[in-house]
């Protein structure tokens, strides 16, 4: 709707992004020939939210953000599946005589008209982001998981010949790829079982059963993702990983192989590496206003380390993506090693990790440092050689970042002395320390409060030292969750963010360090400084209705 060069005008007004960052976006925005708004969000210099608050507010008309729009199926429908995505525009409300819509260019008055007309209803015009629109648009789809197995069952049941089986097979592992993708699902688990074969969907980090498929396509099924993944067709007895490219509408996506024997055949897992998924501001991953602010302080110093920490599928790498987005400028020369490379960043150097021709990260590191870097990103410090290496490293100039796997961001430190890092070099080098989690969101289209009684309060007060961590003694507290709807599959949830704690170097904690004290003894000096725990974030976003409190406890509490 609006010009770069009017958008770059009020934001210059505004004040709100740095003169440099901003001519440098409008500049790149312009050779790639891709929209301002994009850019902006992509690097974190803005939230979506925030830019479409601005623009709306600018050009005259009411901003709707649609992800935390609670939109009903019958709403939704007022216009058709096609229609919306042709004309970009959605229906979010209505009432007797008018209906609400989302637009992205709300000047369009020859698509408002049609919709008039169309419905008989006036229309009530809203500002949503580009983006956003995108994302709602899936709302159309959400019924898909349902549809599955009609889908899948009508393909097998034409495969009547070897000819048509193969057919049906390419179709089949299309359709599960496309569905999975929609679904936002990060893997996929093809599994054999004694008479089927098991497809499961990991959304929100926890497995759904999608459809039971016939026993006989197994092995039609795994051969046609082995030649996708270029892997042995006639090996069966081996472990065997690869990577296939799926066109999709949306974008070409990555999809990373694993094919294992099991008892009753071959399995395969498919990591889905979209692209898509990845474009988070820190604000989107979970970061409190407090911790951004520390984080992009840390980010800019021109040297030292910072640290991302938690186990495996905690969103680690996610967080590392969203900081180097930030840092990604002509004027830096960034490197990274990691394994696997999740998604391709223009104007990174990326550098996969291959056991095979002994490029380890430690051996790739050592070839990055002699690259002239000014950034350097470690997908995970795993051994002595590798630490010592990202420590020298940043104590000549260059800005390390990397993931360790500890419980959480005090513990980082100790687990470098471990790794026989000398404990000034740990203490002069480590910038900050990031531990995280993911819970899964309560779903915005079926979120409901709940107030505690008395006696469910003093219950909860028994698990919880509820003064310690809210600073007070509540003598009532409202809690939400999800009453489970088609949108979130009836889990009540749909889609996670991070819980975070992030622990600041102070001269106290490095004299802390330096004296190689112990994790328990560096956390209570950070909380004593104003660090917030992870458990204080978690428990702060279930009061605000973004998680539940049960989701917080599964995953905090040991």
């Amino acid at each position: 709707m609006l010009k770069a060069d009017q958008l770059s005008k009020i934001l210059r007004e505004a004040d709100l992004i740095n003169v440099t960052d901003l001519t440098q976006a409008l500049a790149y925005a312009e050779h790639e020939q891709r929209s301002l708004n994009d850019i902006l969000v992509e690097r974190d210099l803005i939230s979506d939210e925030h830019l479409g608050q601005l623009i709306a507010e600018y050009s005259g008309y009411t901003f709707v953000n649609l992800r935390k729009t609670s939109i009903t199926d019958e709403t939704l429908q007022i216009i058709p599946e096609t229609m919306a995505k042709t004309a970009n525009v959605l229906v979010f409300g209505a009432t007797t005589d008018a209906i609400q819509i989302a637009m992205s260019n709300p000047t369009d008055l020859a698509t408002v008209h049609l919709l008039e007309k169309k419905t008989g209803k006036t229309a009530q015009v809203f500002y949503a982001t580009e983006r956003d629109l995108h994302d709602a648009m899936n709302l159309y789809r959400k019924g898909l998981a349902f549809e599955f197995a009609d889908v899948i069952h009508s393909e097998v049941g034409h495969a009547t010949s070897t000819a048509a089986a193969n057919l049906s097979v390419i179709k089949i592992l299309d359709t599960i790829i496309q569905y999975a993708y929609q679904q936002k699902s990060s893997d996929i688990h093809i599994e054999p079982t004694s008479d089927t074969v098991v497809v499961r969907f990991r959304i929100d980090g926890v497995l759904h059963d999608m459809v039971s498929l016939p026993k006989q396509l197994l092995d039609l099924l795994i051969t046609r993702i082995k030649i996708l993944a270029r892997l042995r067709t006639d090996e069966h007895r081996a472990a065997q990983d690869g990577k296939l490219v799926q066109k999709l509408e949306e974008e070409d996506l990555d999809v990373r192989v694993s094919i294992l024997p099991v008892a009753e055949g071959e399995k395969a897992v498919l990591r889905l590496l979209s692209s898509r998924s990845r474009q988070f501001a820190l604000e989107d991953l979970g970061f409190s206003e407090d911790d951004i602010v520390i984080v992009r302080q840390y980010i800019k110093r021109p040297h030292g380390m910072i640290l991302v920490t938690g186990p495996t599928g905690s969103g680690k790498t996610t967080t590392l993506y969203a900081i180097l987005k930030i840092l990604n400028r002509r004027e830096v020369n960034i490197s990274t090693i990691e394994d696997p490379i999740e998604y391709a960043i223009e104007g990174i150097n990326q550098i996969q990790v291959n056991e095979a021709t002994n490029l380890t990260f430690a051996k790739g590191l050592r070839s990055v440092v002699r690259q002239d870097p000014d950034i350097i990103m470690i997908g995970e410090i795993r051994d002595e050689e590798t630490a010592s290496i990202a420590v020298n490293s940043a104590m000549t100039g260059h800005l390390v970042l990397s993931t360790l796997h500890t419980n959480d961001a005090a513990t980082t430190l100790p687990r470098l002395l471990d790794m026989n890092i000398e404990p000034f070099l740990v203490a002069s080098t480590v910038n900050i320390a990031i531990g995280q989690r993911l819970v899964r969101r309560i779903c915005s289209q079926c979120v409901m409060s709940v107030v505690l009684t008395g006696a469910e309060l003093e219950a909860l007060k028994k698990q919880i030292d509820l003064k310690r961590h809210l600073r007070k003694d509540p003598k009532e507290l409202r809690l939400y969750q999800g009453k489970g709807c088609v949108a979130c599959h009836h889990t009540g949830y749909k889609g996670r963010l991070g819980v975070f704690e992030v622990m600041q170097m102070s001269r106290t904690l490095r004299d802390l360090i330096t004296n190689q004290s112990d994790a328990d003894i560096l956390r209570q000096a950070a909380i004593a400084a104003g660090m917030t725990t992870m458990f204080e974030d978690g428990l702060r976003k279930a009061l605000l209705g973004e998680t539940t409190l049960e989701e917080v406890m599964r995953v905090l509490v040991e």
